[in-house]
């Protein structure tokens, strides 16, 4: 089955040229479109899209509160923030609105079918850029404070979701998760809801970073190695 995308940018020639991209990928389908937030979120709980790509500056609702009340209301759909700004404060209002994924749009377009494939497989994908920014933040002077607070919140965790844990920090989906645990894919869904729930986090990318404060992922391990959690942000 396609990958089913909703598409919403109040830019027609924006649209038109991200709907050109995906078209080129036949495992994706664009199946409704949008030119403001509110009507982002009424055709997501029509069309019961996989994956809502939303800009950010758009009318009537903006797409950070479109992607909060589509997580909200539609927890089903991933979404992706696909915008021309990359500030900070944007970057942590999406992804505390449940945001899978944040893309610019002056990225490489195989940045936009990778991050697709990524969210609506379960995991989280962030541009270079941004997975270099959230990154850098997570080094800076709060470092120490940030860690430890995070390894306690971490230690709260079996053994094995600490496992978990540390390969959605490393940005694999299930499916791989899986297969390094040696594990069925239903068994990875079931640690990784448990997981959420336990940290106390929205969606996995918030679960990634904290997995990167608490220092659980080796960022200098072969992403070849299936005992390593691998190096992708």
């Amino acid at each position: 089955m396609p990958i089913r995308v909703l598409l919403a940018d109040d830019e027609a020639m924006i649209r038109a040229g991200v709907r050109a991209i995906l078209a080129a990928d036949p495992a994706i389908d664009v199946v409704a479109e949008a030119d403001d937030g509110r009507a982002a979120v009424d055709l997501t709980h029509r069309h019961h899209p996989d994956v809502a790509l939303l800009d950010i500056r758009m009318p009537r609702m903006d797409g950070l509160a479109a992607a909060a009340e589509i997580r909200r209301t539609a927890p089903d759909t991933a979404v992706i923030i696909l915008t021309t700004f990359s500030e900070d404060d944007y970057i942590g209002r999406a992804l505390a609105g449940g945001a899978s994924g944040f893309l610019l749009k002056s990225g490489d377009p195989r940045e936009l079918l990778t991050g697709v494939h990524a969210v609506a497989d379960g995991a989280a994908y962030l541009s270079p850029p941004i997975a270099h920014r959230v990154i850098t933040r997570l080094h800076g002077d709060t470092r120490l404070t940030r860690g430890a607070r995070a390894r306690r919140r971490a230690d709260t965790l079996t053994a094995r979701e600490r496992q978990v844990l540390a390969l959605i920090g490393a940005g694999h989906p299930n499916a791989e998760i899986a297969r390094r645990l040696h594990i069925v894919e239903g068994t990875v869904k079931a640690y990784v809801s448990a997981i959420l729930t336990r940290l106390d986090v929205r969606n996995r990318v918030q679960a990634a970073i904290l997995a990167h404060e608490a220092g659980l992922v080796d960022v200098t391990a072969d992403p070849t190695d299936d005992t390593a959690g691998g190096a992708r942000p």
